[in-house]
């Protein structure tokens, strides 16, 4: 299936910026399922060439830095993506009994044997920079489904259920600084939220995990016609199952995802992988508006 994606960012200032230094992450990455078939990148006001530069970051995402050295009230970026997704062949490499009978005893001591892809999956076991100092309330939330000798696949899709049955999705309780024990104790937030608890979950297990960036067709009821802008950028998790690889899932909808998730980029937690991130010189406040359409093409 193919999909093109709309997805807009739109910063209005109270007062002039007179410099600013972004990055982007909006490039859909190449990864399994997925092709990037076409991209384009609309910043305004229009950088100099100078000021611009495409790269690749430390985790294999697509990156764009750019810098305003103009006057400017308002900044507006937008990314049109036209992405192939063909998610069969996971599903008949994740959804196999040797898969999903891999136990937590057996993973980790295939953790330790240090082969190439463990090695790299192992810098998702450390700490990062908004999953850190992880308490016994979430350990011990972790141990209710991890067990020793019980299969990791079910262990996980079990805790994916829970976070989904025991947090309310509630947008605007929380912001990217709100401590996960707060997230924790009151059962409340959003995608990003419940993607982060599920990493540190599966981290403070022994077991790495890694935050994904990315986007969620929604589907209008039926006989309703899709509005534009519905869709969101959205966020979900991956487990390294050792011999086998990642396996995403998504706590938000209660699923694994396949050809409506568009995978974005990856890392440790949110800090890596957000849409724009940046610095300004202004003495004013600013307003964010954010929209993005998911079409089939």
């Amino acid at each position: 299936m193919n999909f093109k994606i709309i997805h807009r960012t739109e910063y209005r200032y109270n007062s002039d910026v007179s410099f600013c230094h972004n990055i982007a992450t909006v490039i859909p990455r190449e990864s399994p399922g997925q092709k990037l078939l076409d991209f384009n990148l609309l910043i305004n006001p229009t950088p100099a060439p100078i000021d611009f530069s495409e790269r690749t970051d430390f985790f294999g995402n697509q990156i764009t830095r750019f810098s305003l050295q103009q006057l400017h009230r308002k900044l507006e970026v937008t990314s049109t993506s036209i992405v192939q997704r063909d998610y069969s062949h996971i599903r008949r490499n994740f959804y196999t009994d040797a898969c999903k009978n891999v136990t937590l005893s057996q993973a980790r001591s295939l953790l330790d044997k240090n082969d190439e892809y463990s090695i790299e999956a192992k810098q998702y076991l450390l700490e990062s920079i908004l999953i850190r100092n992880i308490g016994s309330m979430i350990k011990n939330y972790a141990e209710l489904s991890f067990k020793p000798e019980r299969s990791v696949f079910d262990a996980t899709y079990e805790l994916m259920q829970r976070i989904y049955t025991d947090f309310d999705f509630v947008p605007g309780f929380t912001n990217v600084s709100t401590p996960l024990k707060e997230v924790m104790k009151e059962k409340k937030g959003v995608c990003q939220d419940f993607a982060q608890i599920a990493i540190a979950c599966i981290r403070s297990i022994g077991l790495p995990a890694r935050y994904i960036s990315g986007y969620i067709e929604t589907i209008p009821p039926p006989g309703k016609v899709k509005l534009i802008g519905t869709d969101a950028s959205h966020a979900w998790f991956a487990i390294f199952i050792p011999s086998f690889g990642w396996v995403d899932f998504d706590p938000t909808n209660n699923q694994i995802p396949e050809n409506q998730h568009v995978v974005v980029g990856w890392g440790r937690d949110y800090y890596d992988v957000p849409p724009l991130k940046g610095v300004v010189y202004s003495s004013g406040k600013s307003k964010l508006k954010v929209s993005v359409d998911i079409r089939p093409i």
